[in-house]
């Protein structure tokens, strides 16, 4: 355990509210068995605080320094995006680049950056403290730490406007338009009532009819040169055969679901929607990308309200077996549109692995405008786009993770 400054910090009301309590019982005797300096300790007030308390500490104290923090995903972003945003000053404000240590410790909803550093091994480990404390203890070993692969998402008003301005928002963990935003931005209103993950199932259920307009475009990985798609049959990725003389892939709807992730391989401790991150693991820097189009249904004719009816069932299925060990991707329909993980058929979904992605949502198409950032909701503006990059840290820069 390196001797360097040290911030506590932990969110009272994020996931069922029990932070202050188990960093009460086992985080502060944890630390004080193993004769840790703690140079600050701070629960968050408010939205956005979190984010503030560790940019002061930066501009406080020189050096690596080290987070121990008690909270969910969003949390975490709400740190990312203060300290990427905003130039360091104080000590700091002559210094290139600066790196933050941080510890996790889950205390969220879903936890999905720890559930995929830390994979559980059963639904009750995750209320186990042993579980919970395995990057504290990675802490006080000296154990490696792992650098975050970021998401750059600028959000864009159409070159036209007289207002034209862009705003940045950097994600950790998911990166996502159609269904998956709708189910954060609703959900929301639903956490009082149900602080757990069963707000975001009711969430689901109230939007999975719902289909969104845009226009894509994917982005090659910068060696392979090409936007890669994989292919059940072969067990790999392989070359998307509709990328053009530059490796890009334009993708045109409507879309059932559109989410990208970086760092994980779920969103909740078994929703594996994006399996591939960790068992096909990246030479460099990419996105995985998973989204469903429900003209490849083989029964597709038109969009009306009877085929989205229809076509929930089918959504459905890809979300349940999202959480069957991320099983989704060898989904395939049949001749007559039925789902099934046999045959040579069209698959349900398409995962991508690339550089980045364009969302172009349509005008008139109010819900293809939102966007979420680990949680965190954004509008896209009529006319603009949101173009999302995968970025790594430059060296003695970022954020890296006890493991």
């Amino acid at each position: 355990m390196a001797s360097s400054p040290l911030l506590v910090m932990y969110n009272p009301v994020c996931g069922n509210g029990t932070a202050e309590a188990f960093f009460n019982e086992h985080v502060f005797p944890r630390l004080e068995e193993a004769h840790a300096q703690v140079t600050q300790k701070m629960a968050t007030g408010a939205a956005g605080h979190a984010g503030t308390i560790v940019f002061e500490f930066l501009e406080r104290y020189e050096g690596n320094v080290t987070v121990i923090l008690g909270s969910g995903d969003g949390t975490l972003h709400e740190i990312i995006n203060a300290l990427s945003l905003v130039a360091l000053k104080g000590v700091r404000e002559n210094v290139l680049s600066s790196s933050v240590r941080v510890v996790l410790v889950p205390c969220g909803t879903a936890n999905a950056l720890y559930c995929s550093l830390f994979k559980p091994t059963s639904m009750p480990d995750l209320e186990s403290p042993a579980y919970k404390l395995k990057s504290l203890e990675a802490f006080i070993r000296g154990s490696n730490v792992v650098p975050l692969t970021l998401a750059v998402t600028t959000l864009s008003s159409p070159p036209s406007s007289k207002q034209y301005r862009s705003k940045v928002v950097v994600s950790a963990v998911v990166t996502s338009t159609a269904l998956h935003a709708s189910i954060l931005h609703d959900s929301e209103s639903l956490r009082k009532e149900m602080p757990d993950i069963e707000r975001f199932k009711v969430a689901a259920r109230n939007n999975i009819t719902q289909w969104y307009s845009s226009h894509v475009k994917l982005l090659p990985t910068s060696s392979a040169r090409a936007v890669e798609i994989y292919d059940p049959d072969k067990k790999t990725f392989v070359t998307h055969e509709e990328s053009d003389d530059h490796g890009i892939v334009d993708v045109y709807g409507p879309f059932a679901y559109f989410l990208s992730t970086v760092n994980v391989d779920r969103l909740e401790p078994a929703f594996r929607i994006t399996p591939l991150a960790s068992d096909f693991v990246s030479s460099e820097v990419s996105l995985d990308l998973v989204m469903v189009r429900p003209h490849r249904d083989p029964t597709f004719v038109m969009d009306t309200i009877e085929a989205r009816n229809a076509f929930a069932e089918k959504s459905n299925a890809v979300l349940t077996a999202a959480y069957q060990d991320g099983n989704h991707i060898n989904l395939r329909y049949t001749d007559d549109g039925k789902i099934t993980s046999e045959g040579t058929g069209p698959t349900v979904i398409e995962y991508i692995r690339c550089r980045g992605w364009e969302w172009i949502p349509d005008d008139v198409d109010e819900k293809a405008h939102l966007l979420c950032s680990d949680g965190a909701i954004f509008s896209i503006v009529k006319g603009g786009r949101a173009a999302c990059r995968a970025a790594s840290p430059a060296d003695g820069a970022g954020f890296l993770i006890y493991v």
